[in-house]
């Protein structure tokens, strides 16, 4: 062959955004090998470790090959980030990439088969994933304005979710499907559970198990991610002696949704009769621990805790009255009770940034066929995320404008069709800054309306297509008929 793997450092971000290959996503990956792009690399930043990027001295990813580390990783995030993403579609664009740099080859120097590729993808480093993700949200958060925080501490929001794959053996032995579910008739199944930061929404870390494993339980593999000072605001699911303990051992305190069954077991006759209140009481350990705990960790839990419990009133026209009762560490009668309640209010917010990654990023239901490739889907979309975070953020500092308001898919579709209105831009620094400016300053003029009181119910308009569900194994279903019909037309298809 007569190429070799060095052209190819100046390909691998060029699958950023969609066929033609983009001169903009070329400096998202390689600020320190395009010393023509120094214009940009002061405008973005180096979003983007190259030399965690580079070529090992030692390992799988120190010879020089086609699909190097740097040229699977972005062809790897071009398929999380564009929808309907395949490896087919990832490994033709190599093969025009390399057609563009060698027009006068009979053939196309490299095969059009999926198998080098997907080798190669199995290959990418998971703690070179990690990584990366790791730079990003320490840059997001270096990056915050001291004034925006809130007290002067940073707000973490924590909750869970559910993810599903396809129905493999491999994934069904590692996250097994409900047990309500027939065999062959439904899907393995994930719980992941996440920690936003309020200010940037950037995903600071998460960890994941098999639909059996409580979220609570999930939470503590995350413990490592909080920082001292910080103050974690998570719903009822979480709140419990034990994890208040936890963290306040760790300097982190937390703000949570009490439930019901707690108030009248744990504190209830400490708490006032009236529907609005703020007092601080002593929360005593349980009698009992809990089965997730062992009995070393439920012995160093202290005797009691001071903790501060505010109870207030939302009614708003149109909806049901309701009173919410919730508990946190913070001690601090600086602190007035309406600032608490705001701010758990504001926690809803992390169910917009699930909703972030799992539709806008195609999360919801992954594609790799094998545990090994599932855990680097996962951390793909976890970079893609945060990076398209990162735009949004130097978007708002730059125009001076409320990062909360701006919108994630708005942000994604721009960076897009901007790479590829940079394509042939690649040796014009001044044409890719301009543009890029004009990226930002688009993305900021693009705010969400602000609609307070907005109901939007989980419903669905339009129909599903009327196909019968499937009740047994594919292959013993037998023949049907095209459309849901009655068994009395259709007596030989009918089910058996």
């Amino acid at each position: 062959m007569r190429h070799s793997t060095p052209f190819f450092q100046a390909f691998g971000p060029l699958l950023f955004g969609r066929p033609p290959v983009s001169a903009l996503a070329e400096a998202f990956a390689n600020f320190s090998q395009c010393s023509s792009l120094s214009q940009l690399r002061k405008a973005f930043g180096a979003y983007i470790p190259q030399a965690l990027l580079a070529r090992t001295p030692s390992g799988d990813n120190s010879r020089r090959r086609l699909f190097s580390l740097d040229v699977v990783f972005w062809s790897f995030f071009d398929q999380v980030q564009t929808p309907n993403g395949a490896c087919r579609e990832a490994v033709r664009k190599v093969m025009a990439f390399t057609r563009r740099k060698f027009p006068r080859e009979k053939e196309s120097p490299m095969s059009p088969k999926t198998a080098a590729y997907c080798k190669a993808r199995a290959k990418l480093p998971i703690d070179v994933m990690d990584k990366i993700n790791a730079h990003l949200v320490d840059r997001m958060q270096s990056h915050i304005p001291r004034d925006t925080l809130w007290h002067g501490r940073h707000v973490r929001l924590l909750d869970g979710t559910g993810l599903s794959m396809p129905d493999t053996p491999a994934n069904q032995a590692r996250w097994p499907q409900s047990k309500g579910q027939k065999p062959g008739c439904g899907f393995p199944s994930m719980t992941l559970v996440g920690i936003f930061c309020l200010l940037t929404g950037a995903l600071v870390q998460a960890a994941h198990g098999d639909r059996h494993t409580h979220e609570s339980k999930l939470f503590q593999n995350l413990w490592g991610a909080l920082n001292k000072g910080d103050l974690l605001v998570a719903d009822r699911g979480f709140c419990s002696f034990g994890t208040f303990a936890a963290l306040l051992a760790r300097g982190v305190d937390s703000l949570m949704r009490l439930p019901e069954i707690k108030i009248r077991k744990a504190i209830g006759a400490l708490l006032p009769k009236a529907n609005n209140f703020d007092v601080v009481v002593t929360w005593k350990r349980p009698a009992q621990r809990t089965p997730s705990q062992t009995p070393e960790e439920f012995a160093l839990l202290p005797e009691s805790l001071s903790v501060r419990v505010v109870r207030y009133t939302i009614a708003q026209r149109g909806f049901r009255t309701q009173c919410v009762t919730i508990m946190t560490t913070l001690l601090d009668t600086s602190i007035p009770a309406s600032d608490l309640a705001l701010l758990y209010f504001r926690r809803w917010g992390i169910e917009l940034h699930f909703r972030e990654i799992k539709i806008h990023l195609h999360m919801d239901v992954l594609r790799c066929l094998s545990p090994d490739m599932i855990e680097r889907e996962l951390r793909m979309h976890f970079i893609a995320y945060n990076l398209i975070r990162c735009v949004m953020q130097k978007a708002a500092l730059t125009h001076d404008v409320d990062l909360k308001r701006l919108s994630f898919k708005g942000c994604l579709d721009t960076v897009r069709q901007f790479a590829n209105a940079t394509c042939g831009a690649e040796a014009k620094p001044r044409t890719i800054s301009a543009l890029v400016e004009e990226m930002l300053l688009a993305i900021a003029r693009d705010p969400n309306p602000h609609r307070p009181g907005r109901s939007e119910p989980r419903v669905r308009k339009r129909r599903p297509k009327n196909y019968r569900l499937l009740t047994k194994p594919r292959h013993k279903m037998g023949p049907l008929p095209h459309r849901k019909v009655g068994v009395e037309s259709h007596p030989k298809t009918a089910l058996s």
